[in-house]
């Protein structure tokens, strides 16, 4: 059963736990010394929040803060706000459906980094929530040194998220994320350098931003959008539109309605903008 096919009243949380549990037990009769890596994060947990919080108080305890306790921070976290949860299972159905390399729930949610960086943020964004900004700030500075991804935690990040490969991944305090949005790995939504306040991008949902790109300043990405692998973005990019380039220029327009969701990164599209920033849609192949 695909999860994203359940009805709305239903919370994809639980069918989502459901259907892992039965991957779980498939699982341990193929590797039976993964037992008791399943048994602690999936087949003793009743709900996706005590297995959630398994997976990252596990990734991220140190000498200093035990297992034990952030075990507990993360079921306060998921009692206090359940809507955590549905937000998670939003970004592991996301990353089985666009990721090729997720054939189910248990892969993304057991092996790979993104998904358990991204959730681990949410629970330092809800500590920053209630004022306990010193340990959220702890949270993120374990984050950033056991996966390689740095978000501040009080950056604004939506639902149906997927950090694809997610090694590098920076996103900085007055940032702000949509739904459904992909991000590749070493991508930074960042400052100038000379702003302060409100200096971060704030970007749309179903937008796709390729590897290594780099979208800098208080500058809005409009919906379902496409940022180039490698780009450099200075500027305000429209809705519906592909950058793409040093400084980032529109190159072109997505053929999918939602970028994020087909994961194309190709920028020739069938109509595009031509280089010379004359405005005029036409059908020069942009090369």
């Amino acid at each position: 059963m695909r999860i994203e096919q359940v009805a709305d009243s239903q919370l994809k949380s639980v069918l989502l736990w459901q259907q892992m549990q039965k991957e779980a037990a498939v699982i341990l009769q193929k590797e039976p010394l993964l037992k008791g890596y399943l048994d602690k994060a999936i087949l003793n947990c009743t709900n996706l929040g005590e297995g959630l919080a398994q997976i990252i108080s596990n990734r991220l305890a140190t000498p200093v803060i035990g297992q034990k306790e952030l075990y507990q921070i993360c079921i306060e976290a998921f009692t206090a706000d359940p809507q955590i949860l549905e937000d998670a299972a939003e970004d592991l159905s996301a990353v089985c459906s666009r990721d090729p390399a997720a054939s189910d729930y248990t892969t993304p949610f057991l092996y790979f980094k993104g998904p358990h960086a991204l959730e681990s943020w949410r629970v330092a964004h809800w500590l920053w929530q209630q004022g306990r900004h010193d340990f959220a700030r702890f949270i993120q500075g374990i984050v950033s040194d056991v996966f390689g991804v740095d978000i501040h935690p009080a950056a604004q990040i939506g639902h149906g998220i997927m950090f694809d490969h997610a090694t590098g991944i920076v996103i900085g305090e007055t940032a702000r994320v949509g739904n459904n949005v992909s991000i590749l790995h070493n991508v930074t939504l960042g400052g100038t350098g000379k702003e302060q306040g409100d200096r971060h991008p704030k970007v749309g949902s179903g937008v796709m931003i390729g590897a290594g790109a780099k979208i800098l300043g208080n500058i809005k990405i409009g919906d379902n959008a496409k940022i180039g692998a490698g780009s450099v973005v200075l500027a305000d990019v429209m809705p519906h539109t592909t950058v793409a380039g040093i400084p980032a220029r529109v190159v072109g327009i997505p053929k999918e309605e939602v970028p994020s969701l087909n994961m194309d990164q190709d920028l020739d599209t069938k109509e595009t903008i031509c280089t010379s920033a004359c405005g005029q849609i036409c059908n020069v192949k942009i090369i």
